[in-house]
């Protein structure tokens, strides 16, 4: 895989690699439960099952705009493994390569609505022993993983366990052929049993190609202080890296015309960044969980179709807006059309856009100007 075309953009290898898989996604999902009211978990009587899964998520999106997407993974020989396989796969997902467990089960998790003046809820997790933790390098299949022109990887698939650390280690390392890799460094606290992550999550992220990486995680996995730029220097082997400020926006470093494979590319750093800064939308949010994910799809879908480095960038704000505005991890992403006219607003309109529940479904026509939802 080599660069080819405008900046970001990835293209095919001539050493036959699957053209037909445009994402593969490597990671665990579990089924969620979402309460039926708001209030304690102790308080809520009943709930409605949905899915949730970093990867997994990226993987639906990214089909749902339109992109051929896999999702690699392993789950229970069991109804909630079901579940999943059968819901993913109606997003489009390529579920071929999620191989069953029958002596763990599937991961579930609980969780209350978020109160949208402190963002406070409640999570409880079920995952330890999970079908998914047993993935390692020896029982998940290579050929599907590298069958891709991205390999989407998180930090979290690192904390389940020691074999997945030892798989991701495995995937990230430099070799020939090797997919672009792009890693979103999701740090979970919890996660992580009392270890310290930090040096982990360093590691990875400093041996793949795309890195998405929020300033608060920098701050609590390695004390990275004083903005994207302190980030970027401790983080400069990635050709490209997105830090995400939040409210704020988001900035790309980006080294040179496109980002080849490590494992295809020389060592040395090249040429300086190109920096992109684009702002966060105003959103009215529904709620928070997802975005990260939807942000990352986003910006995977743009880069794919080789746009330019603030359409990416709003491309990813965009897609982050429709997750934060619907109450479970994943949202229809808006028709592709719509979301290009807003991502090639001028910068007054897009800073000044508002979008609210139901904005993805908004139909517009080219010659009328864009509302505001």
């Amino acid at each position: 895989m080599t660069p080819n075309g405008p900046a970001g953009a990835v293209s095919d290898d001539a050493d036959g690699r699957d053209a037909l898989v445009e994402v593969v996604a490597l990671g665990e999902s579990m089924v969620t439960f979402l309460p039926s009211r708001p209030g304690r978990l102790a308080d809520v009587p009943s709930f409605e099952r949905g899915i949730g899964g970093a990867e997994s998520n990226v993987a639906c999106v990214l089909a749902s705009a339109g992109h051929s997407a896999r999702w690699v993974s392993r789950v229970g020989a069991d109804g909630f493994g079901d579940h999943l396989v059968e819901t993913i796969a109606s997003y489009g997902v390529d579920t071929s390569a999620v191989r069953r467990d029958p002596a763990r089960p599937t991961g579930i998790y609980f969780r209350t609505a978020g109160d949208r003046a402190t963002d406070a809820h409640e999570v409880v997790y079920y995952r330890a022993g999970s079908a998914a933790s047993a993935m390692s390098p020896g029982n998940v299949p290579r050929e599907q993983l590298d069958s891709g022109r991205v390999l989407h990887l998180s930090g979290i698939t690192a904390a389940l366990s020691a074999d997945c650390l030892a798989l991701l280690r495995e995937l990230t390392a430099a070799r020939h052929g090797r997919p672009l890799v792009s890693f979103d460094v999701n740090h979970r606290v919890h996660l992580w049993s009392g270890q310290e992550p930090g040096g982990v999550l360093l590691g990875l992220a400093r041996s793949c190609d795309l890195v998405f990486v929020g300033e608060d995680e920098a701050e609590a996995a390695w004390g990275v202080t004083g903005g994207p730029a302190a980030i970027r220097a401790a983080l400069p082997e990635p050709r490209a890296l997105v830090v995400k400020q939040g409210a704020r926006g988001a900035t790309l470093f980006e080294r040179g015309a496109g980002m080849a494979p490590a494992g295809d590319r020389p060592a040395e750093s090249g040429p300086a960044d190109t920096v992109t800064f684009v702002p966060s939308l105003c959103v009215d949010v529904v709620a928070p969980v997802g975005a990260g994910d939807a942000f990352a799809a986003g910006f995977l879908s743009a880069t794919l179709r080789g746009l330019s480095a603030r359409d990416r960038l709003r491309h990813g704000h965009l897609i982050a807006a429709a997750a934060l505005t619907v109450p479970g991890d994943l949202a229809a992403p808006p028709a592709r059309d719509h979301a290009d006219r807003l991502a090639a607003a001028d910068d007054e309109a897009w800073e000044t856009l508002r979008l609210g529940p139901g904005w993805t479904a908004a139909v517009t026509r080219a010659d009328e100007e864009v509302p505001t939802p």
